[in-house]
């Protein structure tokens, strides 16, 4: 056996001889980040070897002067011998996301008001169908002596009018112990539905005023869990952090792999339970004294292949033409099914899927946008790690997706990170000295850049005359922040590590450069042909709600410059932030919203455009700052003057 110590970690593990260095890190829990899920494509998951041989070679993604230092990729290494190896806290920009984050509460507020407005406009039902009674039961004697179950069945129907009770053997379990804890006085939490009741929970003593539900969004990315209270319908806290499946790979294209191989779809689907949702609905619980069996109702939100990964299901036909998914709609469901930190018995609805790349994050955020009811014609984009679109009204939806890759999330960038803090969101450039003024999150210093600021930046160094509109670095220019490694990839330094005491500079690659065209390109291409498919053109688009995790400072106008946006009027262009969550919040606190949700599951349609005749061509017409076609752009043509 060969001994491995992670110094950094201060963990020892033991493996065999030609074990690959990053499986033995996945396997002690120990987070790397890797993208491409160990291709050698992405070269992000570089470790520094301080003891000790391994089977290695250089790669382009390690510069002369890391690999004299002891840089390697984890992914394309083989044990050979004893080693010690540290892993830089550089990927810290990655582990920052695995990290839980509190709540915010002007966004909180947001979300119900954003939820209660779609509530309110469309005359929905602001109910559900979970009840909590306080009942007191005639106490057992000699004379009276039938089962507890049966007590409490006798007593639901003579007084609480119901004719059928149901419950699980867990709740059976808790019955002898609860009903004699306070003299058969308890409170019942149970589902109506017409004249029969299930019983969720049971309680000693009156506890009618504790009844909570959550709503889940899992993004590839990141996993927001949302704490409600049944009763006020308010957001109670707010808890996130990184999916932890990222270090099973970046894309859900990765991670389907992954799920493929051997333990591969259980490790993906204990990395979404155990490791990121439970301890966010754990964080919550501490944080506001909650006992989870009070958590009776919830509703999931992700796209197709989270879904199917977070009830532990095989996806991988998903990613084989004809791209079949394994389910659209949402079986019956309860926590236990899959393990979930809340009442074993409470419900579970996951949104509903459209197609194999258009999931129930999209349906929910339609939902939330109000596009099933509006006149007016709506494009909706959701940036996220899959770029997904909506076009449509009361009349019609049309959908895609697009593969735009991890980019606006900041995966696929040498230095990106989610938005989180320390992220840089905001950039502007000096055109004289070329040097950045940065806005981070949290208004710290910088550790990585977000979506947002990748945007401004790109745009930034296109008006400024560091790229060309190819996106290639300016050769000619003389100044520090501009350089260019051994193989002639262009570098721009967004921070140089003295100024924030960083371990390494921050940059920008050509290589990032070019992988953030192609991510926006996809996304205008789709909207491009999704609009074209009927007969139409970005003329007759009304509004453009953009959401996803990409920030909320995202820039506009910068957008549209660089291409990523379409070129039309600013004042139809509105930010609405997560609305994969509110819609799962609006189907988690009216059943009216929950309904509607599965109406839009069953009527959008989906437009495939990998078969689409010319998605192709719009796509590489896109690949350019804007676009190859600059009469699409008429400010960017302005701008610089062509």
């Amino acid at each position: 056996m060969i001994k491995i110590n992670f110094t950094s970690h201060n963990k020892e593990v033991y493996c065999n001889k030609g074990d690959n260095l990053l499986e033995v890190a996945r396997n002690l829990n120990i987070f790397i980040d890797a993208p491409c899920n160990g291709n050698v494509s992405c070269g992000k998951c570089k470790v520094k070897l301080l003891k000790g041989n391994v089977d290695t070679e250089k790669t382009l993604h390690i510069k002369d002067e890391e690999w004299e230092q002891g840089y390697i990729l984890a992914c394309n290494t083989k044990v050979i011998e004893d080693i010690e190896i540290e892993v830089p806290s550089k990927l810290s920009s990655s582990m920052h996301g695995m990290k839980i984050e509190g709540s915010d509460k002007k966004r909180d507020k947001e979300i119900f008001d954003r939820a209660k407005n779609i509530i309110e406009t469309h005359n929905l039902d602001f109910k559900t169908n979970i009840v909590k009674t306080y009942i007191e039961l005639d106490e057992p004697t000699l004379d009276d002596n039938i089962s507890d179950a049966d007590r409490l069945e006798r007593h639901v129907r003579n007084n609480l009018g119901y004719d059928e009770i149901d419950f699980k053997l867990d709740i059976l379990k808790k019955m002898p112990v609860v009903f004699r804890q306070n003299n058969f006085k308890v409170t019942i939490t149970y589902v109506k539905k017409k004249n029969k009741i299930t019983i969720l929970n049971i309680e000693s003593g009156n506890t009618e005023d504790r009844l909570y539900g959550v709503a889940i969004d899992i993004g590839t990315t990141s996993v927001v869990v949302c704490l409600v209270d049944l009763y006020t319908k308010e957001v109670i806290d707010k808890a996130s952090s990184g999916n932890a499946q990222i270090k099973y790979g970046a894309d859900v294209i990765h991670r389907i792999i992954y799920s493929s191989k051997k333990n591969g779809l259980d490790h993906l689907n204990k990395a979404v339970i155990e490791e990121t949702i439970n301890p966010l609905l754990e964080s919550i619980y501490i944080k506001n004294k909650i006992d989870k069996d009070n958590v009776v109702s919830l509703v999931v939100a992700g796209n197709t292949t989270m879904s199917s990964l977070f009830l532990g299901v095989y996806v991988d036909y998903l990613r084989q033409e004809p791209f079949i998914p394994p389910f659209l709609k949402s079986p019956k469901l309860m926590a236990d099914d899959i393990g979930l930190n809340v009442n074993k018995s409470a419900y579970l609805y996951l949104a509903p899927s459209v197609a194999s790349y258009v999931g129930g994050d999209i349906t929910a955020g339609v939902l939330s946008a109000g596009i099933w009811a509006s006149d007016e014609n709506i494009l909706f984009i959701d940036l996220g790690t899959n770029g997904e679109i909506v076009f449509g009204n009361k009349d019609f939806m049309m959908s895609c997706a697009c593969s735009a890759g991890p980019a606006f999330e900041g995966g696929g960038i040498s230095c990106g990170m989610r938005a989180s803090n320390g992220a840089v969101e905001k950039v502007s450039i000096d055109k004289e000295t070329l040097k950045p003024h940065l806005t981070t999150i949290g208004d710290c210093d910088p550790i990585g850049i977000c979506g947002s600021g990748i945007i401004d930046l790109i745009c930034q160094m296109l008006i400024t005359g560091i790229v060309d509109r190819r996106g290639k670095l300016q050769r000619d220019l003389d100044n520090k922040r501009i350089r260019f490694n051994e193989h002639e990839i262009g570098e721009y330094v967004l921070a140089f590590k003295e100024e924030y005491n960083l371990e390494n500079d921050i940059t920008v690659t050509e290589v990032d450069i070019d992988n953030f065209i192609k991510a926006k390109g996809a996304i205008y291409s789709g909207a491009s042909v999704l609009v074209e498919s009927l007969g139409m053109d970005f003329s007759i688009v009304d509004k453009v709600y953009i959401a996803g995790g990409i920030g909320n400072n995202l820039n506009i106008e910068n957008s549209i410059l660089i291409g990523l946006l379409p070129d039309i009027e600013r004042e139809k262009f509105e930010y609405i932030g997560n609305s994969s969550l509110v819609g799962s919040y609006l189907a988690l606190i009216s059943k009216d919203a929950k309904q509607k949700l599965k109406q839009i599951g069953n009527e959008m349609t989906y437009v495939e455009l990998s078969v689409y005749p010319t998605y192709m061509d719009e796509f590489i017409s896109a690949c350019f700052l804007p676009h190859t076609n600059i009469e699409q752009f008429p400010t960017v043509k302005s701008l610089l003057g062509e």
